[in-house]
């Protein structure tokens, strides 16, 4: 996968990994369109690239799956073509399931999995079309094994998983590719931004976060599973051996996750 002369479409670029990955990107000759709900953030970002003249910023929100395919036509009738969209945007939660409204529930299905299927389904028949595309979804390694206190940010992502592998399948004679990326921690302001029981934001750091991978470092490793198109991959420190233990050893990593496990 080479990014030079290509069009990429990234969502939740405007903070944290989406925005990490519109700066990195802009030093490649490609084009970006950059959306999330923060207009003025979205800006911001454009103007942090290399060559901002060749970014465009698509506001909208996740939550509103119903319009996207008007989101998919605005998209298109600033560019031609679309070679890549990174499905990035999302929240997470931090909260007991016997404390969590299901309202809460219902709000990151519609972001984290809902929203971005609707996406991708309205973008897929300009694909098909081209007989070429890429998908890129950055998931979690909350998508291969689950922790407490994020019941339903761990729904969402296993049910991403789902979808697009099957995605793949049905789509390989169009040539259209499917990468799940899948972080550990990573020093953003998931942790933050993450839903607590009755649906506020938690508004606070944990540690496990702030100690994680450094955005920088993320998104270069990122770049390079995108490069060689891998099906999936895991990106993080320790906490990446929870995917192996998950398949091989799926009782010791239950007991670890009750050592372990961090709000």
């Amino acid at each position: 996968m080479n990014f030079d002369n290509k069009t990429i479409w990234i969502t939740g670029a405007s903070s944290g990994i989406g925005k990490g990955l519109a700066v990195m990107l802009s030093v490649f000759n490609c084009k970006l369109i950059l959306s999330s709900r923060r207009k003025d953030e979205l800006q911001k970002v454009k103007q942090m690239c290399r060559r901002p003249e060749n970014v465009t910023t698509l506001p909208f929100d996740l939550a509103d799956y119903d319009q996207m395919d008007q989101v998919v036509k605005q998209a298109l009738n600033s560019h031609e073509k679309i070679d890549m969209l990174i499905n990035n945007g999302g929240i997470s939660q931090r909260s007991l399931i016997a404390e969590t409204d299901i309202s809460v529930d219902k709000r990151i299905m519609e972001v984290d999995y809902l929203g971005t299927v609707a996406l991708s389904k309205a973008l897929l028949p300009h694909f098909v079309n081209n007989q070429r595309g890429y998908f890129v979804n950055v998931s979690s390694l909350m998508g291969k094994f689950s922790s407490p206190y994020r019941s339903a940010y761990c729904a969402a992502k296993h049910a991403l998983h789902g979808f697009f592998d099957a995605l793949r399948l049905e789509h390989e004679k169009d040539n259209i590719k499917v990468t799940l990326v899948c972080p550990g921690f990573v020093n953003t302001d998931i942790a933050r931004n993450a839903l607590i029981g009755n649906g506020r934001p938690q508004l606070m750091q944990d540690r496990a976060t702030q100690n994680g991978m450094h955005i920088k470092e993320f998104v270069n490793k990122m770049l390079d599973v995108i490069r060689q198109e891998k099906f999936e991959a895991y990106i993080g420190k320790k906490e990446t051996f929870g995917v192996w233990l998950k398949r091989f050893f799926p009782r010791l990593l239950h007991k670890k996750m009750l050592e372990y496990a961090v709000r």
